[in-house]
């Protein structure tokens, strides 16, 4: 049922369309039905492929960087505190520029290639998985510090065997959330200055009226999308096994 329930919702979906597509009994050319997107799917499904995996490459570059940067932030955010008072500020107030406002400058500085919207997707993830990862950072039960110092463990035994673990749940959220937005930072980057991309080959597409291959374009993106999640929420899962077994252990107390 789990698996069938993610096809159910698809056709559900698919239907939805195809009636708003007959009841308004809009052109092809401003609202192709799931059908006619399908066939072009099929027909440019090597094109598709070839722009697919340039976008793919610039999200999980820029979903690897970002998280990278993200965790040394975290980590010296409350490794030392005389940075915290410096940085702190200054992530904040990063939050106040859009993000997207940066990519012409972005185009200006790294050129049309690929890193520039490896770039993109890098700052647009930056922030959430510092944020997410600095909160369970700090969120450690002072319980399990104060046993670790009077053990005599010294401050890199604890930020690695207490503070790591205990944060991994936040950093896991952070991650999901990171995972949702990387797509938007590589197309974004793509549609303000690119040759190769989905993102770019949606614009040509609108350009030029072929409504059905950005369909198509968006469709192979959401697949992508969703994969990347599902992939990143699985490793989250993975990392933390004693959150699945203590919301298995409550579902079983509470059906008793």
């Amino acid at each position: 049922m789990r698996w069938l329930r993610p096809v159910i919702i698809t056709l559900g979906l698919m239907l939805l369309w195809q009636l708003i597509v007959w009841l308004t009994d809009a052109p092809h050319f401003i609202l192709p039905g799931p059908l006619r997107v399908l066939e072009t799917l099929i027909a440019q499904f090597p094109l598709l492929m070839k722009h697919a995996g340039i976008t793919l490459a610039e999200i999980l570059l820029g979903l690897l960087l970002g998280t990278l940067l993200g965790l040394i932030s975290a980590l010296s955010l409350v490794t030392w505190g005389g940075l915290r008072r410096w940085l702190m500020p200054v992530l904040v107030v990063s939050q106040a520029i859009p993000v997207f406002a940066l990519a012409p400058v972005l185009m200006l500085w790294l050129g049309y290639g690929m890193a520039s919207k490896v770039a993109m997707a890098t700052l647009i993830i930056y922030f959430p998985v510092t944020a997410a990862c600095f909160d369970g950072l700090r969120q450690t039960p002072t319980g399990y510090l104060q046993l670790a110092r009077t053990l005599g463990a010294n401050r890199r035994a604890q930020l690695l065997q207490i503070r790591l673990p205990a944060a991994l749940p936040a950093f896991g959220s952070g991650l999901r959330v990171a995972a949702s937005v990387a797509p938007i930072g590589a197309v974004v980057g793509e549609w303000v200055g690119s040759s190769t991309g989905l993102g770019y080959l949606m614009l040509n597409a609108n350009a030029r009226m072929q409504v059905d291959l950005m369909f198509a374009a968006l469709m192979v993106l959401a697949v992508m999308a969703l994969a990347l999640y599902f992939s990143v929420n699985l490793i989250a899962r993975r990392l933390t096994p004693w959150l699945q077994e203590s919301t298995s252990s409550t579902t079983r107390g509470d059906s008793q």
